[in-house]
């Protein structure tokens, strides 16, 4: 299945998830790439749209591999790869440092435009624009939960299978269009990639 671009998988997406439609849903976006998703997913259901600050933990020698996650609290998901990757302990507990101020410079930004929704006995939607490894997915759901929405939902649009095997237990529903086994990075399901930037997050936010 390919995508073309963001917009494109959420509209799929908000179709995929009819069932929650007027049911009042909060829609969690992942940062960045996810915040023009979970809008756009809020705006169709009639639901409420917010962020989830969680960041991966960085391969010492590819950033673009996560090794782990870390949510807002600090809670921190170490991935079964992370040892052949290189990531030891010393490494997890400064990538896990770096990420938490990074996370921290970021509600600061985002706070200020609105404050964060209670996901407390919620239909919460958890949205990102596609599981490589599943850390951050699982270090939001983790987090999530310890929140106690009504019901758990994790949705995207595309996912490595070893990902959503991850990420499965995590949640009380899991929506995904499509999990290919030629699975290499969540950009090639995509005609358009473009980064979203935290200048384009603030604006979501504010409207």
């Amino acid at each position: 299945m390919m995508f073309q671009d963001r917009l494109d998988a959420a509209r799929q997406l908000a179709q995929a998830l009819e069932a929650y439609r007027e049911r009042n849903p909060l829609v969690l976006a992942i940062p960045r790439g996810a915040v023009p998703m979970a809008r756009l997913i809020a705006q169709e259901l009639g639901g409420d749209f917010d962020v989830v600050l969680v960041r991966k933990l960085r391969s010492p020698y590819a950033a673009e591999v996560a090794v782990g996650s870390v949510d807002e609290s600090g809670w921190t998901y170490v991935a079964p790869h992370a040892a052949s990757f290189g990531a030891d302990q010393d490494y997890i507990a400064a990538e896990k440092y770096e990420q938490l101020r990074t996370i921290e410079s970021r509600r600061a930004q985002y706070t200020p435009i609105r404050p964060p929704i209670d996901p407390a006995g919620r239909i919460v939607i958890v949205v990102d624009d596609g599981l490589a490894t599943g850390s951050t997915m699982i270090a939001a759901l983790h987090g999530l939960r310890h929140r106690q929405p009504a019901r758990l939902i994790c949705a995207v649009p595309v996912a490595a299978p070893d990902a959503l095997a991850y990420v499965r237990p995590l949640a009380d529903e899991l929506v995904c269009l499509s999990a290919p086994d030629a699975f290499h990075a969540v950009g090639q399901f995509y005609r358009h990639f473009d980064q979203v930037e935290d200048d384009e997050v603030i604006a979501l936010l504010r409207d």
